[in-house]
């Protein structure tokens, strides 16, 4: 079925404007000609962008000092106020705002930045620079409460070598983590090591050993691929779970890494270029047995047809939870021309858990709870995976329906867009489209759901009488 709504405008709205006021967000911004690097420019940088803006790291340049930033004063203004950067696509006008490793600037941050930019970036006083960050390493592990490094580090054997030019490529390839007892993970991530920018994705999958000979001769459907480990796009960070649930890994499994590769294209480079990737494990203690065993899932989707030079094309995708639900976290999916994506869930009220009269699975209109969970801007560059906080992550009760509403730009105004005059529908390249939405969770019994709901009830409320 072919959707095309126009995007309400409270959804789609962009603040490219600053108050000049005292912003309640960030606290106070200095004057104008009072903004220097050392004193109020760096300590943002720091907090906020050196991560990825440092030597030998894939960001086009380093802000770590003032004669690094200051060529891209006008530039860095330009990025923040549109909020391009840092990379935080959350609409912060609707639904959930709370989640881990928001990256986000403040109003005053932003003000600030622009506010330096406009008065010609002085550099201020030496004295007032704060000490430099200090960096473990040169790749963005991304772990947060867990720590800094992942306790077990494992790679392709050897390099992929991909050509410069031809169609895109789907290898598959065999890692043994030689685990010798069963582990559960509080986190994972994938980072590319060499040919970052020539991968798509990358997906990892468990092979159990007693699965392992058939998987290699091939003898395997999409759907006994094996138990999903985690997936990785341009710009994501890691796979966090909650410090009372977690992903079991058995003794004996292998990882099978599926990498999607899609050629530069670069006519001047014409050898094959070395693809390899790190996939970095953080594990709970040795012993420990987490009480919720942590789910990703991908919500599937409707048919996809963008006609071309279309926009605002809608495509929805419905998952309905089959237990009570703790949602960890939403990560949008969609290729260059996706431009905004929503997650709502459908709950149905009390009595009505069955089937809508048209036998769809969803319940009828007219008994139903509507909450709109989290909207986001989408940009092919950065797939970020949101992460609930643990105060506001979804609680939803048995038989919800989890919506996903994306919306796609194939006009001439996407800059993304590889072609606005194709016809566009599902496909795995990269020059196709795909929708829906990859989401982490657990289940929950209805007592550790009544529980969990008691208690963060009497968590607001406790914030609300101490207000």
């Amino acid at each position: 079925m072919r959707l095309t709504l126009m995007i309400s405008a409270a959804l789609l709205t962009v603040t490219l404007a600053v108050s000049s006021a005292v912003l309640s967000a960030g606290g106070e911004t200095p004057s104008a000609g009072d903004v220097t690097f050392t004193k109020h420019v760096a300590p943002i940088l720091q907090k906020h962008c050196q991560e990825c803006h440092r030597p030998s790291t894939f960001a086009p340049m380093s802000l770590l000092t003032y004669e690094q930033a200051r060529p891209w004063a006008r530039a860095m203004k330009a990025k923040v106020v549109a909020r391009q950067m840092p990379p935080w696509f959350i609409d912060k006008t609707v639904g959930i705002q709370d989640y881990v490793s928001d990256r986000s600037l403040t109003e005053a941050e932003i003000e600030t930045i622009a506010k330096w930019a406009d008065s010609g970036a002085p550099q201020g006083n030496p004295a007032d620079m704060p000490p430099p960050r200090v960096f473990k390493n040169n790749q963005q592990w991304d772990f947060g409460q867990f720590g800094d490094e992942p306790d077990m580090i494992v790679s392709l054997p050897k390099d992929y070598m991909m050509p410069p030019t031809g169609p895109d490529r789907w290898p598959e390839i065999m890692v043994d983590p030689k685990l010798t007892e069963d582990r559960y993970l509080a986190g994972v991530q994938l980072i590319p090591t060499k040919g970052d920018r020539l991968i798509h994705h990358l997906q990892t999958n468990m092979i159990s050993p007693s699965a392992e000979a058939q998987f290699e001769q091939g003898n395997v459907t999409a759907e006994e691929r094996g138990a999903f480990l985690n997936e990785y796009a341009v710009g994501k960070g890691a796979d966090l779970f909650a410090d009372n649930s977690g992903r079991l890994i058995p003794a004996g499994t292998k990882f099978n890494v599926q990498l999607h590769l899609h050629p530069t294209y670069n006519q001047q480079n014409r050898e094959a270029t070395p693809v390899n990737v790190m996939l970095g494990l953080k594990f709970h203690p040795k012993g420990y047995k987490p009480q919720f065993d942590a789910k990703t899932i991908k919500i599937p989707y409707a048919p996809i047809d963008i006609r071309p030079g279309e926009k605002n094309v809608r495509v929805d995708g419905y998952y309905r939870l089959a237990q009570a639900t703790r949602v960890l976290s939403w990560q949008p999916h969609m290729h260059n021309r996706g431009s905004y994506a929503c997650l709502q869930a459908l709950i149905p009220a009390q009595g009505n858990m069955g089937m809508g009269s048209e036998g769809t699975g969803l319940p009828t209109a007219e008994r139903i709870e509507v909450r709109l969970l989290s909207c986001a801007r989408f940009s092919f560059s950065w797939h970020l995976n949101y992460t609930y906080t643990d105060d506001v992550a979804p609680l939803l009760p048995a038989g919800t329906i989890l919506q996903t509403l994306q919306w796609f730009d194939n006009s001439r105004g996407n800059p993304d867009n590889p072609d606005p005059d194709a016809q566009i529908t599902r496909g795995n390249r990269t020059l196709d489209e795909m929708a829906g939405a990859w989401l982490s969770y657990y289940y929950l019994s209805n007592a550790e759901f009544e529980k969990q709901m008691t208690a963060r009830e009497s968590r607001k409320h406790r914030v609300n009488t101490s207000n």
